[in-house]
């Protein structure tokens, strides 16, 4: 049995090697919708069953766990998929399994508090709003989770989130850096100008931005403070697998890479990021 992480394509290596550096003894198997990527323009039906096959194939290759290490996977798909799919999936294959996100940690990570709290607006009127930027995809920022889970939790924070239209696809297709930085920089300016201001953190709201997060550093004012997703979740994870011990995760340091693409080598840009070469398999 292992750990499976799923995502439309390279950008989940961020949190996956996170979870590697976190656990590493236990088993991982990495699936890469390529075929498919990117998810961010597509509809919430098609992201839903594109999600559910993927993790439907981590199941059959022996994953017990599944993380979603998309931002865009875990808000449209991980509630539909845990409401209902899961339930029955469980019960045809007698197995113990689930599928987790991102988005839970990340949320704790921003805002400082469990999931689990509610704010308190029974107090005094906040005067000084602290300002949160969000870098998405066009299907996240549809989805706003980042702004209603935040106001929730707290309401001393301001959420505004920015679509990043083809930045996962140019990190996918290993685009020169000059050009990822120019577009960059265009969304920074376009979420400066909607705020008004400069945030005073950003989430990088895809996987695939953590693995250019450096430009994004260039083009934000210094000390901005950038919300890493990778740490948080894999603490996330890691907590979650010592309260729930039953789960088979594996003990032998396996590594798979799958992708419903064409296999081989990954871009240097993917082989950079996760430290070495790098080959997926056909699924």
């Amino acid at each position: 049995m292992a750990i499976g992480v799923f995502d439309s394509g390279i950008g989940g290596l961020s949190i996956h090697r996170a979870l590697v550096e976190a656990m590493p003894d236990a088993d991982f198997l990495y699936l890469a919708d390529q075929k498919n990527t990117p998810y961010g323009d597509k509809p919430g039906e098609a992201i839903v069953d594109l999600t559910r096959a993927g993790c439907e194939t981590l199941f059959a290759a022996g994953a017990s766990l599944v993380v979603l290490a998309c931002n865009t996977a875990s808000a449209v798909a991980l509630r539909r998929l845990q409401s209902g799919w899961l339930a029955e999936y469980r019960r045809t294959s007698g197995r113990k399994v689930n599928v987790l996100g991102i988005i839970v940690p990340t949320i704790e990570a921003a805002t400082g508090l469990p999931w689990e709290h509610a704010a308190d607006r029974r107090g005094p009127k906040i005067e000084k709003l602290d300002v949160i930027g969000v870098f998405s995809t066009a299907a996240t920022a549809r989805s706003r989770v980042y702004e209603i889970e935040i106001d929730k939790r707290r309401d001393d924070l301001a959420v505004f989130t920015v679509a990043c239209s083809g930045l996962a696809d140019m990190i996918e297709q290993g685009a020169a850096r000059e050009q990822m930085r120019d577009l960059i920089a265009s969304y920074a300016q376009a979420l400066k100008a909607r705020i008004g201001r400069w945030p005073n953190r950003a989430i990088l709201g895809c996987t695939h931005y953590e693995i250019v997060a450096d430009l994004f550093r260039e083009v934000l004012p210094e000390g901005t403070e950038l919300i890493s997703q990778p740490a948080p979740t894999a603490q996330a994870l890691s907590d979650y697998i010592r309260r729930h011990p039953d789960y088979e995760i594996g003990h032998s340091g396996l590594r798979r890479f799958f992708t419903t693409g064409d296999p081989g080598a990954q871009p240097p840009l993917a082989e950079a990021f996760w430290g070495g070469p790098l080959r997926f398999e056909a699924v």
